[in-house]
Parts: structure tokens; C-alpha cells; sequence
């Protein structure tokens, strides 16, 4: 098992080490602003699991709930005052937001130092040209982690990405890219998917579709990790049906596998904002 829960426990402990150094050398402590727009409970439960994870390793946090009936105009005017905050290191503006809200105005209204998310386009852009110094988004970065923690060989292997999202599809592929894996991209509309997939030697499922990939879609002995939330009765299920933990060599539970890894990745990205911003 790909084990995200149990790895995003290390990477937190080591933020937690570096969170008090860091206050008792007499720095600012980092912090977290999260804004929710709306009445959303999945949103909500997230946000509070994110600023759990915060809380535990030092990392203050404060809590901005708007009404379903915000404006485009009104989030704005929030997102200026916590960009202009000097003791905020990151914004975490939760997604989905109402369908009136002008999503792109407000990715770009989010300072890219504090985008902790790694949303805005200049952050985007440098992970597209395999540039460093730009914040990488919280569960691409969290996947390739917990590929490479686990012994995964990323370098030469062939790796399919079934999605093609803005945040996760395309830039797990860059990732897989930027360490020397050949990288195809598919999504639900691809033709003869299993053509693809059956040749992956890492497989990344995260198009939003429950039973997508069977276990004859699957290389023996591949890595395959399970991105997606589907909501459903009885619960949670990924892009996977059963059986593929028959056929995988490395498998991601789902939930407990890539959900932790993206929370203590946006963790991790709100201390390094916090020292990138105040050295």
C-alpha cells in the first residue's frame, strides 16, 4: 500500500520541527487564512481538516465564511485585504465556489507568494517550464512524493495520467516529466484507454468517473494511485473498481491515500511561503 496517511504524518512532524525553530529564533509564526463561499459540507470538512493539520504543526489559522450570495466583487475585495495582510503567509480560497463567482479573477486576484495552492498562473507557469522558486499544487506534488518515498522508479518509466484537470491531470504529468518519466495523457474521452493504460508502469486514475479503470486495464506489478472523491451511496470510492489491488504492485487506498498527502502538502507550502515572503 501506498500509504499516505501514514507519510503525511512524517512530512507534518518535520514541518512542526521546522514551524518552532523557526518562532523560537524570534520569526513570525506562519499563518493560514481559508475563505469558503457558500454552505458546501464537503468544502467545509475539508477546510477544517487543512487547518487541523496547520494547528498541529504551529501554523496559526483563521477562517473566512462568506454567504452563498457573495459577488465576484466582494471575495475580491477579501482576497486584497489577506494579500495586503502582512501576518497572513497563505490563502486557501476553497473550490467549488458558487457558479456566479468569476473563478479566473479570483486565481489571479491571489498574491502568487501566498498562493498556497499553487493556482496562479505564474506559479502554474513555472511548473510548466520545470522552473523552481513557484508554489507546485498540493496533490500533483503530494502524488510524486509518495511515488518517490515508496521506491516507486519514476526516472524511464512509462506513466499514464487518466485526467486532464488544471489541478491534478496536467500538472502530475509535468511532474512525472520534469523526473524522466515518459508521460501520456488520457481522459474519459480517449479512444481504446485501455491500450494506454495496460502498457503504464504508473498509473494515476483522477478523471472523476467510479469503475473507470478495471483490473484488466493494469500492468501487473504497476504503481497505481487513486486520486478521485467520487461521492456515492454508501461513501467515497476513486476511479477504480475492484480488483485492481489483484494486478498492482503499489496501490493508493482511497480514501487514506492521496487526500492526506494533499493536506500536508498545502501545509508544507504555507510554511515555505512563509520563508520565501520573510526569510
Amino acid at each position: 500500500m501506498l500509504d499516505g496517511k501514514a507519510l503525511a504524518r512524517q512530512i507534518l512532524d518535520d514541518i512542526a520541527t521546522k514551524v518552532g525553530a523557526r518562532v523560537a529564533a524570534g520569526k513570525p509564526r506562519p499563518k493560514l487564512a481559508t475563505v469558503i463561499v457558500g454552505d458546501n459540507p464537503a468544502s467545509a470538512l475539508y477546510v477544517r481538516s487543512k487547518q487541523k493539520d496547520a494547528r498541529q504543526v504551529g501554523i496559526d489559522s483563521e477562517d473566512h465564511r462568506l454567504p452563498t450570495e457573495t459577488t465576484t466583487e466582494q471575495l475580491l475585495e477579501l482576497i486584497g485585504t489577506l494579500d495586503r495582510d502582512e501576518s497572513v503567509s497563505g490563502i486557501l480560497v476553497q473550490q467549488p465556489l458558487p457558479i456566479h463567482i468569476d473563478l479566473f479573477q479570483v486565481v489571479i486576484a491571489v498574491d502568487p507568494i501566498k498562493d498556497v495552492d499553487g493556482f496562479h498562473p505564474f506559479n502554474a507557469g513555472l511548473v510548466a517550464q520545470g522552473l523552481p522558486g513557484g508554489i507546485q499544487p498540493c496533490t500533483p506534488s503530494g502524488i510524486v512524493e509518495l511515488l518517490e518515498r515508496a521506491g516507486v522508479r519514476i526516472e524511464g518509466a512509462n506513466a499514464v495520467v487518466v485526467g486532464r484537470s488544471n489541478i491534478v491531470g496536467k500538472p502530475t504529468a509535468l511532474l512525472l516529466l520534469k523526473r524522466n518519466a515518459t508521460v501520456t495523457i488520457c481522459h474519459t474521452k480517449t479512444k481504446n484507454l485501455a491500450g494506454h493504460t495496460k502498457r503504464a508502469d504508473i498509473l494515476v486514475a483522477a478523471a472523476g468517473k467510479p469503475n473507470l479503470i478495471t483490473k484488466d486495464m493494469v500492468k501487473p506489478g504497476a504503481a497505481v494511485v487513486d486520486v478521485s472523491a467520487n461521492r456515492v451511496e454508501g461513501g467515497q470510492v476513486g476511479d477504480l473498481a475492484p480488483g485492481v489491488d489483484d494486478v498492482a504492485g503499489w496501490l493508493t487506498p482511497n480514501p487514506g491515500g492521496v487526500g492526506p498527502m494533499t493536506r500536508a502538502m498545502l501545509v508544507r507550502n504555507t510554511y515555505e511561503a512563509e520563508v520565501r515572503r520573510r526569510p
